[in-house]
């Protein structure tokens, strides 16, 4: 009788451990959908402004905001900050995104995870073009209310380092906490990713070289862009057409 008691019970744990993880599982599939929708429609609307000539009032105020009241050419805070927003706009460029996705992809083959490396691959790549298409859509002029800390030649909009590092960081993100069942160090993968793609638009504001809609529009697709990727790894992972995440205890 024991037995049976002990065996029923631990059963149940188990069949209840279980619809927590699929109940878990749903609600992170429906907000990743609703953050898609909300970041296409805030990207459609941004886009519908650019298109009408127009700019929102928050632009200039923000740029100018930046800057020593009635002084445009000098930048707000102390004299090492424009530095600072120079390395931390370095995490959003070609360079230091390609040695991170190359290292994560290296990783993942050593693994022997070879179809997620692939699809790790298909986000960046993919959101890279997506990018380019995008920029060569709009021919928005770079911001000329205050001048420029860094060197710019492309146009404006949707503003391509934003873009960039909120695809890279969110897609490895994500696939992250995928790996854990520990809640804390989901929420933290996640958040240190939204955090280190948040510092590049903010940086690319602070340095003169975009509009914050520009930025706002970069953080849209990208975001939109990752977690579309990121539910169909999971689609493709339950379907078995991908390599199962190694999950790794609490």
């Amino acid at each position: 009788m024991n037995f049976n008691r002990q065996s029923l019970s631990s059963g149940w744990a188990s069949v209840r451990q279980r619809l927590v993880r699929a109940s878990l599982l749903e609600a992170a599939v429906l907000i990743s959908l609703l953050v898609i929708v909300g970041s296409v429609w805030g990207f459609m609307e941004l886009t519908t402004m650019v298109l009408e000539g127009g700019r929102p009032k928050f632009d200039e105020w923000f740029l100018l905001a930046l800057r020593e009241p009635g002084q445009p050419t000098i930048p707000l805070g102390p004299v090492w900050l424009p530095q600072v927003m120079k390395d931390l706009t370095a995490l959003g460029g070609a360079a230091v995104l390609t040695l991170l996705t190359v290292s994560v992809i290296g990783f993942l083959l050593l693994e022997r995870k070879g179809r997620i490396a692939l699809l790790v691959v298909a986000s960046v790549a993919g959101g890279l073009l997506l990018a380019g298409v995008l920029k060569s859509g709009f021919q928005r002029p770079r911001p000329e209310i205050v001048p420029h800390l860094t060197h710019e030649s492309s146009t404006s909009f949707p503003s391509g380092h934003s873009m960039l590092s909120a695809v890279t960081y969110l897609t490895l993100g994500t696939l992250l906490a995928r790996h854990y069942r520990d809640h804390r160090l989901k929420i933290f993968f996640l958040s240190a990713a939204a955090l280190i793609a948040f510092l590049v638009g903010l940086s690319r504001v602070y340095l003169g070289v975009h509009y914050p809609s520009d930025v706002l529009a970069g953080w849209c697709a990208g975001t939109a862009w990752a977690l579309l990727c990121d539910l169909i790894a999971r689609w493709l992972q339950s379907r078995g057409q991908v390599e199962p995440e190694v999950v790794s205890a609490e």
